[in-house]
C-alpha cells in the first residue's frame, strides 16, 4: 500500500521533529519550555535551569527551531523562547493517529496520561 503525499509529509515532519528532540540538552530545553507555557523563558534562564553554556544553548535552540518545537519572539533587549504548542500537539497526535489497533478505550487514555489527566 502506497502512502499518499499528505501521509508522506506527516511523517517528514515527524521525522525532523523527533531528530530534533533526540538529544538530552535538547529534549531537556524542550520540556523546560512546555512546562514554562505560553510565557517562554529567556536563554539566560534556560541556560542557568539547565545547566548548559549559552553558547551550546543557542545551538540546541536552533535545532528545535528547525524542527518547528520552538518559537521566539522579542521582548525589549530579551529573546524569549516557548514550546511551539501546535506543532507539538500535531506531532503527538501522528503518533497517535493508528494507536491502539482502533480499540478507542485503550487509545483515549494514552491521550489522558499524554495530557496528565491520569496516573
Amino acid at each position: 500500500m502506497e502512502m499518499s503525499d499528505d501521509h508522506k509529509t506527516k511523517l517528514e515532519v515527524a521525522v525532523v521533529a523527533l531528530g530534533a528532540l533526540a538529544q538530552t540538552h535538547r529534549l531537556n530545553v524542550f520540556r523546560e519550555l512546555v512546562q514554562a507555557g505560553r510565557t517562554g523563558l529567556a536563554a539566560g534562564v534556560l541556560a542557568e535551569r539547565l545547566g548548559v553554556p549559552r553558547s551550546s544553548l543557542s545551538f540546541h535552540l536552533s535545532t528545535l527551531k528547525q524542527g518547528g518545537l520552538v518559537a521566539e519572539r522579542r521582548e525589549g533587549r530579551s529573546i524569549i523562547y516557548t514550546a511551539h504548542f501546535a506543532a507539538m500537539h500535531s506531532l503527538i497526535a501522528f503518533l497517535l493517529e493508528n494507536c491502539c489497533a482502533g480499540e478507542w478505550q485503550a487509545s483515549d487514555t494514552v491521550v489522558q496520561l499524554i495530557a496528565g489527566e491520569t496516573r
